[in-house]
């Protein structure tokens, strides 16, 4: 089972993303087998403005277990997040 995660930072938050960017880099690596797609939304001006992943989990439980280790969960960077169940086609 998939699920698609979108999370949105908190306005005025960019500092703080850069901030942990490295972590949260570091974090996503050690879980290589159980991310399907990962990546920033970007606002007008090209900068980084909430998340986007696609995780292979078998349950939401594991979903959230899984974000609430991620250094951008842990400094609180995200006003919104969004779990999904997800099928992936191709």
């Amino acid at each position: 089972m998939a699920y698609l995660i979108t999370c949105i930072d908190k306005d005025d938050s960019l500092d703080l993303r850069v901030k942990t960017r490295e972590k949260h880099i570091n974090f996503l690596s050690s879980f290589k087998d159980k991310i399907i797609l990962a990546g920033p939304i970007l606002d007008n001006n090209q900068n980084p403005k909430g998340t986007v992943l696609v995780l292979n989990y078998q349950r939401s439980l594991e979903v959230e277990n899984f974000l609430k280790k991620d250094p951008y969960s842990k400094v609180k960077l995200f006003k919104e997040i969004k779990i999904i169940k997800f099928k992936k086609v191709f």
